[in-house]
């Protein structure tokens, strides 16, 4: 027995597994190169080399002791689970022709396709475990002691390989198979937001949404659940559902062609949304749904009004000025607005802004100007305010960015002072919260706050705080004056972060003369205006006067009031940049335009959050942005160099453990 192991000590255990491997290429050769004929022997060769190969394992491991006897007995059954396999290939294949007119496949054809795919299987498992155990086996064959960890160690790596292959495979068929995908995307249809619902309640006439789908849809059940959500908010809301191809009358009554479209209808007025009946398709639709149902609800519910933004000063526009003037337009801003039911004009000297402003004037917009306006401007503008009107200011810190205009901004002294205001174009900058565009130190004057007062001005992002960071690009900030005109309230809505300083050299890096604070960005003004008094209104005050005179004066006389006064409100931004095209797609700046306009339109009861299920972008802070980068370059590597570190410690004392035998002493033991 001595002389057996040291010849194999000498040859390893490959003879066997070479007759295995060339036994395997014989038969596949004659199996699936050659077929039948008188090249048929080569699977008979290889089908006696097969089993020379286990003969001769067996006869290993039957001589063989320790260590030794494991390792073969680990290849014999490796070998074996190749027998069963070359069994089951026989049987699922057509070699029982030659014995029989009946096949597998015609008898019994569901075993028959599982043994078709379970004998690669076998063979995967058999195959890879013998090739990782051959050459573990190579590298310590001549050694006087087998280290059989390694070995186990091969075997199980060749076992995982082939599990692996298995499973790749398996899935790949299946895909193949049902032909199907899986979009793991987050999905979701918005619900009815705040502001929507506040439309609803004040709702004083009937409104039907009459929706047209099939009745297997799964969009239909989004769209129902959305609105049938809305219709708790109010009676006055009345949904039925239709199906374009039965209820035809119906569909030519509201002029709908085909399902997928909600019709919104109040009073003879009538606005269509039209979403998609596939769910793939209409993903988009139904993220924005109640984005899309507002804007409806206020084309039908509210009458339309006017918002006119003032032109001729160098204003920024829904186009360039010029070929030189590459400022950003304000597209998103009319889109914002006529989202919101309204529509909006330009209001120039051509338009009568020099003589007065339109009577049907809701909203008044002074979005950036560059040049100061003309004396007869600022009157009309003036008398526009003493009657009660509402404006909209934006004020651009920089305009050196129109090449026609190089001198410093315009203050509008005279309009702002008529307000309480003052503007001081110098630039902020902060440089521990902004907003990252550039990754260049410029970007330190995009200051991003969360600073909001509890102004219904600002209602929604007072909420939200730094949920909804509001963006502004190089602003410049307000201040309040000494004097303040009569019956007049100034609120500051928006303030910068503490961090922000004056960047008066512009080289957004803090000097000891630019003081860091809480600068004031936005204002909302409110004066009240009292009504002119008719002959009528006179007498009635002459009337009380003289029953506070008398004691035994009736109590209804005592109740009688003044009419009500109305109010001149005004929204001041110290950064036109904030509503610019790209800006404005934040939702901040989004909502401080909303809140504002409806607040200066007298519709603050409708303010409050749009429901989106949109991804929206994330901000980080200066300071949490060097945490991640830190975290990624040095923290995550060494985790990962620490476990692989503990592993192979632990797999390093467990070859040791098992290359010493039980009761022997090491050296220092010995010692």
């Amino acid at each position: 027995m001595a002389t057996n192991e040291k010849s194999q000590r000498a040859t390893g255990g490959a003879l066997p597994s070479w007759l295995y491997a060339a036994g395997l290429v014989a038969l596949y050769v004659g199996e699936r190169l050659v077929g039948n004929g008188p090249f048929r022997a080569l699977s008979v060769l290889g089908a006696v080399l097969v089993l020379g190969a286990v003969v001769t394992r067996g006869l290993r491991v039957a001589h063989t002791t320790g260590d030794r006897k494991s390792a073969e007995g680990t290849l014999l059954a490796f070998v074996l689970v190749g027998i069963v396999s070359l069994v089951l290939y026989a049987v699922s294949s057509d070699l029982l022709l030659s014995f029989s007119q009946h096949t597998l496949d015609r008898s019994w054809p569901r075993v028959a396709g599982v043994l078709s795919v379970l004998w690669p299987v076998l063979m995967a498992f058999s195959v890879f475990p013998t090739m990782f155990v051959e050459l573990a086996w190579s590298s310590v064959a001549r050694a006087p002691k087998i280290e059989i960890v390694r070995i186990r160690d091969a075997a199980m790596t060749g076992v995982g390989l082939a599990g692996a292959l298995t499973f790749a495979l398996a899935c790949g068929y299946v895909a193949t198979q049902r032909d199907g995908k899986l979009d793991l995307s987050y999905f979701r249809t918005a619900r009815p937001g705040e502001a929507t619902r506040k439309i609803v309640q004040q709702l004083d006439a009937p409104l039907d949404v009459s929706i047209f789908y099939p009745p297997s849809s799964d969009v239909k059940e989004e769209v129902e659940s959305y609105f049938q959500d809305l219709a708790k908010e109010s009676p006055q809301i009345k949904i039925t559902t239709y199906d374009n191809a039965v209820d035809i009358s119906k569909a030519k009554e509201l002029n709908v062609s085909a399902n997928g479209i909600v019709v919104i209808s109040r009073a003879g007025r009538k606005e269509t949304l039209n979403i998609g009946v596939e769910l793939d398709g209409a993903r988009n639709q139904l993220r924005n749904l109640d984005k899309d149902v507002q804007k409806r609800l206020l084309q039908v519910a509210r009458p339309g009004r006017t918002i006119y933004l003032t032109s001729g000063h160098g204003e920024r526009g829904f186009d360039p000025a010029n070929d030189t003037d590459k400022r950003p337009t304000l597209r998103d801003l009319r889109e914002v607005l006529q989202g919101q039911s309204y529509a909006v004009r330009t209001l120039g000297l051509a338009e009568g802004l020099g003589v007065d402003i339109p009577a049907d004037a809701a909203v008044v917009m002074i979005v950036g100007p560059t040049s100061e306006f003309l004396p007869e401007e600022l009157a009309a503008l003036e008398r526009y305010l003493d009657k009660g009107g509402r404006l909209f200011v934006a004020l651009d810190p920089d305009v050196r960015t129109d090449p026609t205009q190089p001198g410093g901004p315009p203050l509008l002294p005279e309009l702002l002072g008529s307000l309480g205001l003052k503007f001081d174009p110098t630039p902020l900058a902060n440089d521990q919260i902004f907003a990252q565009r550039s990754y260049q130190k410029s970007d330190r004057g995009n200051i991003a706050t969360g600073g909001y007062s509890s102004h219904p001005a600002v209602a929604s992002l007072s909420k939200l705080g730094m949920r909804a960071p509001m963006i502004l690009v190089g602003a410049g900030h307000l201040e309040e004056v000494k004097v303040r005109p009569p019956n007049t309230t100034v609120d500051f809505t928006v303030r910068a972060q503490g961090q922000t300083f004056l960047d008066a050299n512009r080289d957004f890096v803090d000097q000891p003369t630019e003081p860091r604070k809480t600068w004031e960005l936005a204002a909302a003004v409110k004066r009240k205006i009292e009504a002119p008094k008719d002959d009528a209104a006179k007498d009635e005050d002459a009337k009380d006067a003289a029953a506070k005179k008398d004691v035994k004066t009736d109590d209804k006389k005592k109740k009688k009031k003044k009419k009500p006064s109305d109010e001149m409100r005004a929204v001041v931004l110290a950064d036109v940049d904030a509503l610019v095209d790209g800006v404005l797609a934040n939702p901040g700046n989004a909502y401080f335009l909303l809140d504002g306009v409806k607040w200066l339109s007298g519709d603050e009861s409708i303010t409050g959050e749009v429901s989106s299920e949109v991804d929206v972008p994330i901000l980080h802070t200066r300071k949490q942005d060097q945490v991640w980068f830190y975290a990624c370059i040095f923290l995550v590597p060494a985790i990962v160099i620490g476990f692989g570190a503990l592993m192979t410690r632990r797999r390093r004392m467990g070859v040791r453990s098992s290359a010493t035998p039980p009761g022997t002493k090491t050296t220092k033991e010995a010692a």
